[in-house]
């Protein structure tokens, strides 16, 4: 109780101390906030602070330092990832059965998303699908990633356009972890030959949107992922950790008959502090804070946004329960891992605004399962 009291108390601090700034912004991924090339259903169940905890395959990209608390090794060929926004729920489901079959395809591709919203003004619709193949054990992880995520908005005034985003990103990744002092501090390194295809536009919400290759921003690029971890050996297990995005500030290579490259992935750095004491025999309980992009790259994102705290029990390494704090709003999850499973249900929450804290929530839940030996 006592370190759950010292954990809110300086999230409060935190919290009061730095300023919000209010601009509204056009549709985007929330690179700021969510910096990760895939995401992990257990992070966002805790508020997406997740660098110091991180001890299975998703320390390939929040943290490869984590690599070296990996305690099983993991070889899951069926890592799936599925999550929507609750508008994107209640369109795609709504009406007959029949209908919601059709339009649960749609939530994944541009003009689909733009039939959906067509009859629904004021509605934000975003899905995302992961697929993360890997092999993991202490010290060594191997995969290929692929995700694909898509966006749409339609606003209520009469001149409203349809704004959409969508992302494709796929490639290999190989991360590696050095521990030293029997453990106390430890490095890791994450390369991922990354292919990126993305679009941003708008268009009159009657018209159907037919991309083409000269549409949208295509490239490719190594991407390296750095990280740190430096944990005391004493009661209550405290870490800090730092995390480096696109350490190298890789550029993406444009690829021919396509608009352009992409963005260049900003070389951002994420730090975090946890703490994980035993409460029982069988039952830990995690704290963690985290600070994204502490070097303030995305100077038009509030740094009130940029702060994410999350708490986990524990229990029998088997069943977990979450709870977080997040872009401003809260998130939550149930998790149960053994060695041939792992499955999580989450709910978690970003703001749709550009740099506003607490602005507009945009609700999401997402399914992660994970199944090999």
């Amino acid at each position: 109780m006592k370190l759950t009291l010292i954990f809110t108390f300086i999230l409060a601090l935190i919290t009061l101390f730095f300023p919000v700034r209010s601009v509204w912004g056009a549709i985007d991924f929330s690179d700021a906030v969510f910096p990760e090339l895939i995401t992990s259903g257990r992070a966002l169940a805790l508020g997406n602070a997740y660098i110091a905890k991180v001890d299975d395959s998703a320390a390939a990209f929040y943290n490869p330092a984590g690599l070296g608390t990996v305690r099983n090794t993991h070889f899951h060929l069926s890592n799936l990832h599925l999550e929507a926004n609750k508008d994107w729920i209640d369109l795609g489901t709504g009406g007959r059965l029949s209908d919601a079959v059709g339009n649960f395809t749609k939530g994944f591709d541009v003009d689909g998303t733009r039939q959906l919203l067509v009859n629904n003004p004021g509605n934000f619709s975003h899905s995302r699908f992961q697929f993360a193949p890997n092999f993991t054990t202490r010290y060594f992880s191997v995969g290929y990633l692929y995700s694909n995520q898509t966006r749409g908005a339609y606003g209520t005034q009469t001149d409203a356009q349809f704004e959409y985003a969508k992302r494709t990103d796929h490639g290999p990744f190989v991360a590696l972890n050095l521990s030293l002092f029997g453990g106390v501090f430890k490095l890791g390194v994450t390369s991922t030959y990354l292919s990126r295809t993305e679009v941003f536009g708008q268009s009159a919400i009657d018209q159907t949107i037919d991309l083409q290759d000269a549409d949208y921003d295509k490239g490719r690029g190594l991407i390296l992922t750095g990280g740190m971890r430096l944990t005391l050996p004493v009661s209550g297990l405290p870490t800090l950790a730092i995390k480096m995005n696109n350490a190298a500030g890789q550029e993406f290579s444009a690829a021919d008959g396509f608009a352009g490259a992409p963005e260049t992935i900003r070389s951002s750095v994420d730090v975090g502090f946890s703490l994980t004491p035993q409460i029982g025999k069988t039952t830990r309980i995690h704290l963690e804070v985290n600070y994204k992009d502490a070097t303030d790259r995305y100077t038009d994102v509030s740094t009130t946004r940029k702060i994410g705290a999350g708490m986990e029990l524990d229990l029998m390494r088997t069943f977990f329960i979450r709870v977080g704090y997040g872009d401003g709003f809260g998130s939550g999850g149930l998790g149960i891992r053994t060695r041939k499973l792992e499955f999580d249900l989450t709910t978690y929450a970003v703001d749709r605004t550009n740099s506003q804290f607490r602005g507009e929530e945009d609700r999401r839940f997402a399914l992660s399962i994970s199944s090999g030996w």
